[in-house]
């Protein structure tokens, strides 16, 4: 008999390749949400697994837990970076001059 993919594999696909983006997009706080919600349906899945392993193969979901797991890390990561550059105030300063940057460019 072939084993058959696990419930939920491609959204946990999915929302693995999609926290990365939101890793870099959002400060980190989107990554944090869909990779949390993809490493959720993960162990979701392997429970599903763990009940009836004869029938179902663990194999993609083990890779794309691993895929959101580290999203998650890069999150945190990122969203602990962010924290720093507010409360010392260097994000203005790196504002102030990438502005600088443009102006140069501009009048060249």
């Amino acid at each position: 008999m072939e084993k058959q993919k696990l419930p939920n594999e491609q959204a946990i696909m999915i929302l693995g390749i999609v926290s990365y983006i939101g890793c870099c997009c959002t400060s980190g706080f989107g990554g944090l949400v869909l990779s949390g919600i993809g490493l959720f349906l993960a162990k979701k899945a392997t429970d599903v697994y763990n009940q009836d392993p004869e029938t179902y193969t663990l194999k993609g979901v083990n890779t794309w837990k691993i895929v959101n797991l580290v999203a998650f890390i890069l999150s945190i990561l990122t969203i602990i970076y962010y924290i720093y550059m507010k409360v010392t105030g260097k994000d203005i300063e790196q504002q102030e001059q990438l502005e600088e940057l443009i102006r140069q460019f501009s009048n060249r």
